[in-house]
């Protein structure tokens, strides 16, 4: 049984949750957890005209109020980790050209706590486009 108490097991609870939010969204996913060396793109999928890196960025709550209390996830898309997903997207762009317009977004999913390290519940997913 999965316990979802771990920061991995939580990151990658949250990247399930931002592909198939995408998925139901129109998107296709072409890659998860792109390395090039040590930069990582989360999520890489396509629409009809646009190539979509994202990045996802997962928090786990005690309660609602907490959730609504916190600083948004967003905010560790600082300067260097947008540096390092550009690096990334770059070097995906190098070995798969495309003629799709690409894109940078972040996808922040709010988790809440369920007893005995159960699957948490979403409270918010929040899908912010076109950050540079």
């Amino acid at each position: 049984m999965r316990t979802y108490q771990t920061a991995k097991e939580i990151g990658d609870y949250g990247e399930r949750i931002a592909a198939r939010y995408l998925i139901f969204r129109g998107h296709r996913i072409l890659a998860r957890n792109y390395r090039d060396g040590r930069h990582e793109l989360d999520l890489i999928t396509k629409t009809k005209n646009e190539l979509v890196f994202t990045e996802v960025k997962t928090r786990l709550y005690e309660d609602e109020k907490a959730a609504d209390a916190s600083a948004p996830p967003c905010l560790a898309v600082d300067a260097d980790k947008q540096s390092f997903t550009r690096s990334a997207a770059l070097a995906y762009l190098r070995s798969h050209p495309t003629k799709k317009q690409p894109r940078m977004d972040v996808i922040e999913v709010l988790l809440l706590k369920r007893p005995n390290g159960k699957k948490p519940n979403v409270y918010r997913i929040r899908h912010i486009k076109a950050v540079y």
